[in-house]
């Protein structure tokens, strides 16, 4: 008995020591929490130069490299607990695009894809990597699928997650609040960012309060930024646009939209399907913009099965 009351004081002190650590010191439980997420996925953070930036990016596993680009206003660690079941199978690696995450985020740079369509090229090459698999979401899917376009021989498959970037589809909540002169994907005050999480997912993952708070000041210093940079996409989507660049490209993708999507139309998948002729489009119920993180495992299981169907 005098064990068993020991255990639950003990246990009682970890809980109140780890509350305590989540509401009065964010910023360490978050580093904390981000390294523990980190190490489960076995994934290391590591950075590169290219010429004008430092790019960060989470590494690891082995064998053939899959690079994944996150979304705007987002960032590699979207990509984290996903990786938990992708570094088994593959060398992944997971980037902050210049402008975002921890990489450099010059006021005056050139943000627009096409200025992103050339980093990546440069990553490619500072990483040693003559071809690679690739992985985006939303932004991150138009610019991947930009490259493949631009550099046909150098992307061996496409994963596309909420990917944007397609012209002639619905017309978005998003961009109708952008005609209105607002912004759903930003957050110009911390408590934006609750309203954020809710409109691009259906089923929210547990968040630490630490990680939310920490998340929503960066979100907030980022604000103009990255309003900035989503002006432009929309001010030159059909320039940018990825129709003309990779109809009837042959590369081999999955594209992937939740039915919750609110962001990207998920009608959208079916204007992808048509553009890439050896694609599969799979619709997931009950999940909105970001399946990779709403539903990590189930969409890292279907993307090493789609995988796994591909020509040796």
């Amino acid at each position: 008995m005098r064990f068993l009351i020991g255990l639950l004081v003990v246990l009682a002190l970890l809980a109140g020591g780890l509350f305590a650590l989540d509401r009065y010191f964010p910023e360490q439980a978050t580093r904390w929490g981000m390294a523990l997420e980190r190490s489960q996925a076995k994934l290391e953070a590591r950075t590169l130069k290219i010429p004008g930036f430092e790019i960060a990016y989470l590494e690891g596993g082995s064998g053939e490299p899959l690079v994944l680009v996150h979304g705007i206003g987002a960032d590699k660690d979207n990509f984290t607990r996903a990786a938990r079941w992708l570094t088994p199978h593959y060398r992944v690696i997971a980037i902050d695009l210049p402008g975002f995450g921890e990489s450099s985020k010059p006021e005056q740079a050139d943000y627009g894809i096409p200025a992103q369509v050339e980093r990546l090229d440069e990553i490619m090459e500072a990483l040693a990597l003559p071809r690679a698999h690739f992985g985006g979401s939303s932004m991150g899917g138009w610019i991947v699928a930009s490259y493949a376009g631009k550099y046909p021989d150098k992307a061996a498959s496409l994963w596309l997650l909420g990917a944007a970037g397609t012209d002639g589809g619905k017309r978005t909540e998003v961009r109708q609040a952008y005609d209105r002169g607002e912004y759903l994907l930003f957050s110009q005050k911390p408590e934006d960012f609750e309203k954020v999480l809710d409109f691009v997912m259906v089923q929210r993952p547990f968040i630490p309060g630490s990680v939310r708070h920490v998340l929503a000041e960066q979100a907030v210093a980022n604000y103009t930024l990255h309003t900035r940079i989503f002006r432009n996409l929309i001010e030159h989507w059909g320039e940018y646009a990825v129709n003309d660049k990779i109809k009837d490209l042959p590369v081999p993708a999955l594209i992937v939209f939740g039915d919750g999507d609110r962001a990207v139309d998920p009608g959208d998948g079916l204007i992808w399907k048509q553009l890439l002729p050896n694609s599969q489009l799979e619709m997931m119920q009950g999940i909105g913009h970001l399946p990779m993180m709403e539903a990590p495992q189930v969409v890292a299981e279907r993307y090493v099965k789609f995988r796994e169907g591909l020509p040796k």
